[in-house]
């Protein structure tokens, strides 16, 4: 009998408190269900945190949480208001953007200050159709952690009725070295092998491949390269 009493209290809770997040969660507004910078991910973090709490144990006041969830939509509400009309207060509340890459070529400076490995980035480039590193002018890692790319003008796409005519390959490239890492696998798959591949480092002025940050060969065996030394032109300071 206890059981069911603490069965129908649970319920009773469920059914109270979930129509309450999901009102205050549009009352939030739709850039806080849509996008997750720094202080709504908190916000989000916090109710989660608030409504288990309350469903988990009955020893919780209901009420209690029902007030903690307006006050923390209001909170957030207020947040946000602040935030669009101080931009100084919401640089401080959120990350900024950063370019990991600029002109085909990854800032690993950029990429240590972030904590992004290279194998975040080159997933998340491929997640936006960009499989080959060289045709990227730009990729910033926005606020909210999603990656922005901008390819050079002469690799944007262009319809096929536009210029009546086919990509005879596509961009699209194998990674080769990777952190000094020589993967030659992927030279066998390519018909390619070592020597070559010190060869063209040679013509690039390469001589140690440790020195190789990343190193892919596209479907046409053109090399390009990023050095863990390679000193990229100071960047324009990218804002909200």
């Amino acid at each position: 009998m206890e059981f069911a009493k603490e069965l129908l209290i649970l319920l009773v809770r469920i059914i109270t408190i979930l129509p309450l997040l999901l009102l205050v969660t549009l009352f939030m507004g739709k850039r806080s269900i849509g996008q997750l910078p720094v202080f709504d991910f908190l916000i989000f973090l916090s109710l989660g945190a608030v409504v288990g709490a309350d469903i988990a144990d009955p020893k919780i006041e209901h009420i209690h949480t029902a007030v903690a969830i307006i006050l923390i939509g209001i909170l957030q509400k207020v947040i946000s208001k602040w935030k669009i009309g101080n931009r100084s207060v919401g640089k401080k509340l959120t990350f900024e953007p950063t370019v990991v890459i600029s002109d085909g070529k990854f800032i690993i400076e950029n990429m240590k200050k972030i904590q992004y490995s290279i194998d975040n980035v080159l997933m998340m480039l491929r997640e936006k159709d960009v499989f080959d590193t060289s045709v990227v002018k730009m990729a910033i890692i926005e606020a909210n952690g999603n990656l922005s790319v901008l390819r050079k003008p002469s690799k944007s796409p262009v319809s096929k009725e536009d210029m009546n005519i086919y990509n005879k390959t596509p961009e699209f490239s194998y990674p080769v070295i990777v952190e000094g890492k020589l993967y030659t696998d992927v030279l066998e798959y390519l018909h390619l092998n070592e020597t070559w591949l010190k060869e063209m480092l040679k013509k690039l002025s390469i001589t140690n491949m440790d020195n190789v940050f990343f190193a892919s060969v596209d479907y046409e065996n053109n090399l390009h390269v990023t050095l863990k030394t390679d000193k990229i032109n100071k960047l324009p300071r990218v804002y909200h």
